[in-house]
């Protein structure tokens, strides 16, 4: 009955205005778009792992695609249980888009965690252009960070809601249930 008391303190977010979101998806499409640009810049310069920069710009593509396609009136979540196939559609797309995506990262991991260091020196040899290879290390180590920091907020807000959200005035529900 823990586990029902915890769920009945969770609340729906509140709906963001639509300037909030055109900004923060304006935001959001800003690593993708460099690099696009960056993957495409210096699309032969990394001959130790040619795959760096074709990473780049399919990761850049897809994760424009995938936000663009949540703009979309299909993919906007309802309160009708009874989904047309249009709506239903789209889900299957994003859930393979995002599949897709998830693949392409753990790829673009090997890529680019197996050459570290590169040579960034001679480009007679193998190497690698040292903007292109730092800017996909630190975009892909910063997607760790983020997820880190996520899981770390998760967990304290749950910690939080089960040391707090305790039958305490105000909350609607009896310890006698």
């Amino acid at each position: 009955m823990e586990d029902s008391r915890l769920l009945q303190n969770i609340r729906q977010p509140p709906k963001a205005s639509t300037p909030v979101l055109v900004i923060s998806k304006l935001i959001v499409v800003a690593i993708p778009i460099t690099q696009i640009v960056l993957g495409v810049t210096y699309m032969n310069q990394c001959t130790q792992q040619t795959f760096i920069p074709i990473y780049l710009v399919v990761m850049g593509v897809c994760t424009i695609a995938l936000t663009l396609l949540s703009c979309l009136p299909c993919a906007q979540e309802t309160e009708d249980a009874d989904q047309g196939p249009f709506s239903s559609l789209c889900t299957a797309w994003n859930s393979l888009m995002s599949l897709f995506i998830f693949c392409w990262f753990i790829a673009g991991n090997v890529w680019i965690y197996s050459i570290y260091p590169p040579n960034y020196d001679n480009p007679f040899e193998l190497y690698c252009n040292k903007t292109l290879y730092l800017f996909a290390f630190w975009t892909t180590t910063l997607v760790y960070i983020l997820v880190g920091v996520l899981m770390t907020v998760g967990c304290c807000v749950l910690i939080c809601m089960c040391l707090f959200g305790r039958g305490g005035p105000g909350s609607g529900y009896s310890d006698d249930v």
